[in-house]
């Protein structure tokens, strides 16, 4: 089992050897050890992705009449949303904005009550927040969910920084130390699978290093999933394109309900051409 960086790290050493190499570069690293859980285990921290969320409002989606979308960010629009941003926050990374503005855009389009609880988890590879940190050559899972909690109207009518700030918070709880007590966590609790109710998961694979590898032919054309995924519905991935005009930027897939599509895409069209963020009071969609 490897993560995303884990898997680019394995694909990348035979890619070595595909091209004449004894063994790969960077010698892999089994030590599997390193995130056992304690003896005894001890839960630490405060575990939202693994909370068992009841369903009692039908707030996951059903599987029928789905749309797919793809939508590219590039310099243009990423500068668009950091507009709507307070001078504090627009310093912030290309994931955390693209994160809050995805996860505002899509609360407002699935019109649920406006006091439900909505949650925003996003992966971060963990390798780095180990002191030492993990072997460079370890290729196992290292990554962590942490979620982001609020309700809709909050969520919605509330300015974008808002959002913003929770993506923050969310990604600067996963530690050390959170990472044991999630370790201890799935040996306490049988390994249970993380919350899909009122959930939305983004995770960004541009930095993986998929794209880079190289079985002789040169560097791959797409490095990413190779479908739309077991659970399109909840999860988006970030992925590195170009669009028509050849220019680098972001591609993110969404699958949401038919109608809650044309909402997303006036939604998210009127804060990249208008940069206006949706009138609070409210579900209403824009007037584009």
């Amino acid at each position: 089992m490897s993560d995303a960086a884990g898997l680019a790290l394995f694909m990348s050493g035979l890619g070595e050897i595909a091209r004449g190499m004894d063994e790969p570069s960077i010698p892999p690293v089994w030590r599997r050890e390193l995130l056992n859980a304690r003896d005894p285990p001890r839960v630490t921290c405060t575990h939202h992705e693994y909370e068992q969320v009841p369903d009692t409002k039908g707030t996951i989606i059903p599987s029928d009449d789905m749309a797919h979308r793809s939508f590219f960010f590039g310099p243009k629009e990423v500068s668009a949303i950091r507009g709507l941003l307070p001078l504090h926050l627009r310093q912030c990374s290309n994931f955390e904005i693209l994160t809050a503005c995805l996860w505002r855009c899509r609360t407002i389009a699935l019109q649920p009550d406006n006091d439900e609880e909505v949650r925003l988890i996003c992966i971060v590879n963990a390798r780095a927040k180990f002191d030492p940190p993990l072997p460079s050559g370890y290729y196992g899972n290292a990554f962590a969910f942490p979620v982001a909690v609020t309700t809709a109207r909050q969520l919605c009518e509330n300015p974008l920084g808002y959002a913003l700030e929770l993506v923050r918070k969310a990604k600067a709880d996963v530690t050390q130390e959170y990472m044991h007590s999630m370790a201890d966590l799935m040996v306490t609790k049988g390994r249970p699978h993380f919350t899909m109710g009122r959930s939305y998961l983004l995770t960004d694979l541009t930095r993986a290093g998929l794209r880079e590898v190289d079985f002789g032919w040169g560097k791959a054309v797409y490095g990413g999933p190779a479908d739309k995924g077991g659970i399109p519905s909840v999860a988006s991935y970030y992925l590195r394109s170009k669009n028509a005009k050849g220019e680098e930027g972001i591609v993110i897939p969404v699958c949401l309900p038919s109608d809650a599509m044309e909402r997303f895409i006036k939604e998210l069209d009127n804060m990249l051409n208008n940069h206006v963020q949706p009138a609070k009071g409210g579900f209403i969609a824009s007037s584009l």
